[in-house]
This record gives C-alpha cells, sequence and structure tokens, in this order.
C-alpha cells in the first residue's frame, strides 16, 4: 500500500500564526493530501516566535474534515498528565475523531525542561513518559468523561532518535514509530524489522512515519516499512515554500 502524505511544520516565526496554519491545512487537505502536524515546542534556539500547537490544532481542526492532525512530538515529561487528558480528549472530539498523538521524551538542548523547573535528566524523562502514558490511557478509558471519540482510544505514535534503540521496546507497545534523523530508508528497513521482532505478532494497525524535504522520492521509504511520509521543513518555514508543496502534491 502507498505510504499516506503528511505536511510537518514547525509554528514557528511567519508561521506561528493559528490562522496561517488552518489556512495551510485546510489547503492540504483539499489537495488530497491525508494529514497536517506541528512541532510542539516551549522554546527554539533558531527563534523567538514560537505558537502554542494545541490551540494551533484546534484552528486546524475546525478549518478541516478530513485530514489527521497531531503534534510530533509532545514531551509528556513537561506536561501535566491530567491536564493533557482533557486537551486530547476534547481535540479528538473537537475534530471528529482525527487526532494522533505523537510523544516522545524531549530534549533540553533548547532549553525546554531545565530553566522551567522540568527534568533534565533523560532517564527520568523515559519514566515519566511511560508512567505519563499509561496514566493517561486511564483517564481516556472512563476515569474521565467524555471519552475521546476514537475507540479503544487516540491512537499513540513515539519517537525515538537514531541510533538510540531504546525507544523501540516503548514503541512496540503503543500504535506507531516515528524515527528522527534518519541517514536513510536501509535503516528504517532495520528498524522496522526490530519494532515488528518486539511486537511479536500483535495485531492491529501499526505506523511508520518518517520526514523528509519536499520532493522526496517516496518510493524508497515505502519499500523500507513507511506507513506515513511526511514532507517537513525545518526550523524555518515560510507559508509560501509549504503552500508550493501542497500544490506540488
Amino acid at each position: 500500500m502507498p505510504a499516506r502524505r503528511a505536511i510537518f511544520v514547525a509554528p514557528f516565526g511567519e508561521l506561528a500564526e493559528a490562522r496561517v496554519l488552518a489556512r495551510l491545512a485546510a489547503a492540504s487537505e483539499a489537495a488530497g493530501w491525508d494529514g497536517f502536524f506541528l512541532w510542539d515546542h516551549l522554546v527554539y534556539t533558531a527563534t523567538r516566535e514560537v505558537a502554542d500547537p494545541w490551540v494551533a490544532m484546534a484552528a486546524i481542526a475546525c478549518a478541516t474534515e478530513r485530514v489527521r492532525i497531531g503534534p510530533l512530538v509532545t514531551p509528556t515529561p513537561r506536561r501535566r498528565i491530567q491536564k493533557l487528558a482533557r486537551e486530547t480528549v476534547t481535540l479528538d472530539r473537537l475534530s471528529g475523531g482525527r487526532l494522533v498523538f505523537g510523544v516522545g521524551i524531549g530534549g533540553n538542548r533548547h532549553g525546554e525542561f531545565v530553566p522551567f523547573g522540568d527534568p533534565g535528566d533523560p532517564r527520568e524523562r523515559a519514566r515519566l513518559l511511560d508512567e505519563g502514558l499509561d496514566r493517561l490511557v486511564e483517564l481516556w478509558g472512563g476515569e474521565f468523561a467524555p471519552s475521546p471519540a476514537q475507540t479503544p482510544r487516540i491512537p499513540v505514535w513515539v519517537a525515538a532518535r537514531w541510533p538510540n534503540r531504546r525507544p523501540l521496546r516503548r514503541a512496540a507497545r503503543w500504535d506507531g514509530l516515528f524515527p528522527v534523523e534518519l541517514p536513510g530508508p536501509d535503516e528504517l528497513a532495520q528498524l522496522v524489522a526490530e519494532v515488528q521482532e518486539l511486537r511479536d505478532g500483535a495485531g492491529g494497525p501499526y505506523d511508520v512515519v518518517v520526514t523528509n524535504p519536499p520532493g522526496t522520492d517516496r518510493a524508497p521509504w515505502e519499500a523500507a516499512g513507511a506507513t506515513w511520509c511526511l514532507t517537513g521543513f525545518g526550523p524555518a518555514p515560510t507559508e509560501a515554500e509549504v503552500m508550493e508543496a501542497i500544490e506540488a502534491g
């Protein structure tokens, strides 16, 4: 099966406006794209202009009807899980069941953890991520009401930075893998094989998500196991270049 296609942008600079992001998402839906995903950062060293992705996704949900939406990725260790549960369910219901929840431990290279009093140690963030996801499922599962629009729950994609293998075990427990900084399709094929072994015949759909610049040939990535091919634009996107990629298909 051909991989699904999505636009993947940082809500930075001139894209730090929810109206602009909603307009681009509507254009991508009209052009036949399958998804529209956002980076999730509090601060970023390359720019001071950063939008909140969750507020922006609410605008995107109201401007579209079909495309999948979601953060790639939210570092749950810097979030209060009960608040995140309310946000994810509200957004999933607002979008008619189109939310994908991308998660990871995050990194402190841009000063998003320690300066705000959040844990800087990666192992502690990994522990908090696992603990938080388990708690989130409990809250989605009936402890909070209403429940998500999707059943049995909102899909969770787990990030893994190449060549780190530790996140693969976590990703195998959930609904998808989002490897970043991959050298190429051959390395993706390695990760896909390892996750399949870890899943040990587990049923249900499973997504493998990659991001590449505009114009990248998707065929080698699809052959390596990608189910989603995202078109990304780095930390300094412009509305014009994103629109150009959307219209190019």
